[in-house]
């Protein structure tokens, strides 16, 4: 994906379009760079830097995504991330708030657990359960989000992907849709085929 400073012989439609691609991109890197500053002088293996960059991909998915006021109990209720596998996160999202509500994780085990969140993260390690999974989420007001899963975003709502050795998404809209989530077009236009 390329992007550009708006030319003036754009058109008003492209140039907020690439105008808003652009400040998207750099909200996003720039929540990067701090996830990573926040990770701090010690020595990190990749996997722990590739998790810490999902961590800040995950707390900005949360700004782009409008659900229903039903889906929380409270005004401050909690944004509850539900972990379907191991935790590969650590203390990275602890005590990290968005949108004035606190982010909190939570691990699961079980598929009757899988409707207690707003955003689901399935390892790949649950690839084999997905089906079941997707299935016992019914129209739950759930966020799923795929870990590298193949095949992910034809019944999950997000799924991170590596395209040159760099982390991306895809979304599947129509899914999420059917969940009650509402989509930054935003977050729409960053999301890879």
């Amino acid at each position: 994906m390329k992007l550009s400073v708006p030319k003036s012989e754009d058109s008003p439609a492209q140039a907020t379009q690439a105008f808003m691609r652009l400040r998207a991109t750099l909200f996003l890197s720039l929540s990067l760079v701090w996830l990573l500053a926040v990770g701090g002088g010690r020595a990190q293996d990749s996997s722990s830097i590739e998790y810490q960059l999902k961590a800040a991909f995950l707390l900005n998915f949360t700004k782009f995504v409008e659900w229903p006021p039903a889906a929380f109990a409270k005004a401050d209720s909690p944004i509850v991330l539900g972990i379907l596998g191991e935790n590969p996160f650590g203390e990275v999202l602890k005590g990290k708030t968005i949108n004035n509500r606190l982010l909190k994780v939570e691990p699961f085990r079980s598929l009757a657990e899988v409707t207690n969140c707003h955003i689901l993260f399935i390892r790949a390690s649950e690839k084999e359960r997905l089906p079941a999974i997707i299935q016992s989420l019914g129209k739950a007001c759930v966020l799923t989000v795929g870990d590298e899963i193949d095949g992910f975003t034809a019944r999950g709502m997000i799924n991170f992907v590596q395209r040159e050795k760099k982390i991306r998404f895809q979304i599947n809209e129509a899914a999420a849709k059917r969940a009650d989530l509402k989509i930054s077009s935003k977050l729409l236009s960053l999301a890879v085929r």
